[in-house]
């Protein structure tokens, strides 16, 4: 009698009572077709699913789990938190403590708002710039996911690129009224020309500019430095708000996120993912002269129960604290680009068309033969030798990204053993395809 997957057997039992079996939707494996994993316990850079199978984990909760699954350290921080109760929808001291190491890291953030989710952030920082600017029209880019508000959902990246069609000037979700997305401009990624081109027609009408300084929603695609600084300069220009979404970036690429790197100081930036240590967190500050139009100061209502919720803020805290000590990036750098040299090595010495890319613990690779800088060079990308490999590394326990147009997220737990034992993986599975 042949064995019963737990992990089917869960996945069915999931689709009667949540749509489609999954809380977001890129986890239901739609784009590289089989089963989810059932995930029940994580240690470092691994994780179990229902069948007690080891997986050496790279997308290591989407970015958060920097410092590694359940370090002591945080869970210790956590515990200690949660003694005292969960939520007190209260003013504490750490809410301000995790403030201010915020403001300390980040220069340009003068004032920061504690949130529960990445979307939250975003969401809230586009309302308080049209709040500021008295204007309605924001601009984004193809293929950068800022979360699931309306306005946003416009040639979105993230699951949206496996599950909808975007080739339409439309919202790329149902239930998105096309009255909203008429205020949101869609421009690509790194064209220098379309943005000047847009400032030019209706650059006193801009509220602002939301960009992924480092695309991961439709793999990791970097910015040109020409296209970052003409953004900065016409944003300062024409009066309109600059907002950096480092939900993914924040100090997940840097300690000081993107921004550090680039050189850029944004009027707004989000954070999320690692400022929360795994917990839901999220955060967006800037210019105390535009924070200061929130409420109660200012007309600009953003609220939430669960804001600054105090054992989230706990495992933040002590997450910022190990990732500031000493030598902790070079480490993760240095690991990370171990990593993709390996899988580039394999991957042509089975020749097979293979490119990767990394910035800190946040890495990309593609099935084509040079490192795409935009959505459209990311779609022509082979997803369908993608597919194939995702299942054979995950059969050799390895499991990346249920989906082409995703980074994928190191640890300071990825070390020499586990790398090689990536690299390994990845030999046996190009030999394959």
């Amino acid at each position: 009698m042949a064995k019963v997957d737990k992990n089917e057997v869960l996945f069915e039992r999931a689709q009667k009572t949540i749509p489609g079996g999954v809380n977001s939707p890129v986890r239901a494996f739609r784009q590289v077709g089989g089963t989810p994993r059932f995930i029940t316990k994580a240690k470092g850079p691994y994780f179990w699913d229902a069948e007690n199978k080891r997986y050496i984990d790279l997308i290591m909760s989407w970015g958060p789990m920097i410092v590694g699954h359940a370090n002591p350290e945080v869970v210790e921080a956590v515990q200690r938190a949660a003694e005292t109760s969960f939520s007190y929808g209260a003013p504490t001291e750490g809410e301000i403590e995790l403030a201010e190491r915020i403001c300390a890291i980040m220069p340009s953030v003068e004032q920061v708002r504690m949130v529960s989710s990445g979307t939250e952030a975003t969401m809230s920082a586009l309302r308080l710039a049209r709040g500021y600017t008295g204007r309605d029209l924001i601009i984004k880019f193809e293929g950068c996911y800022h979360g699931h508000a309306d306005s946003l959902l416009v040639k979105a990246g993230s699951g949206l690129l496996t599950f909808a069609d975007s080739t339409q000037n439309a919202p790329s979700s149902g239930g998105v009224p096309q009255d909203l997305v008429k205020h949101t401009l869609v421009l690509p990624y790194n064209d220098v020309a379309a943005i000047e081109e847009v400032f030019k027609k209706q650059g006193d009408q801009i509220a602002a500019v939301i960009i992924e300084p480092i695309a991961g929603n439709m793999n990791l695609i970097k910015p040109s430095t020409e296209f970052l600084s003409v953004i900065r300069n016409l944003t300062s220009k024409h009066g309109s708000v600059l907002i950096y979404d480092e939900v993914m970036t924040g100090f997940r690429v840097a300690l000081g996120g993107a921004q550090s790197l680039q050189g850029i100081t944004p009027d707004l930036t989000c954070l999320g993912k690692v400022m929360g240590g795994g917990m839901p967190m999220a955060a967006f500050g800037g210019k105390k002269e535009i924070m200061s139009k929130l409420a109660p100061l200012g007309s600009v209502y953003q609220a939430g129960t669960l804001s600054g919720n105090p054992v989230a803020v706990a495992a933040g805290l002590k997450t910022l604290e190990i990732i500031s000590r000493a030598g902790f990036y070079e480490c993760l750098t240095g690991q990370t680009e171990k990593l993709m040299t390996g899988l580039k090595q394999a991957a042509d010495k089975a020749n097979i068309p293979f490119v990767v890319d990394s910035v800190g613990g946040m890495f990309g690779f593609y099935f084509t033969s040079q490192i795409p800088t935009s959505y459209e060079a990311v779609t022509q990308s082979d997803i369908e030798a993608f597919k194939k490999f995702f299942h054979l590394m995950l059969d050799e326990g390895v499991y990346l990204a249920p989906s082409a147009y995703e980074a994928g997220f190191t640890s300071i737990t990825h070390d020499n053993e586990v790398v090689d034992a990536i690299i390994a993986a990845a030999e046996s599975s190009f030999k394959k395809l």
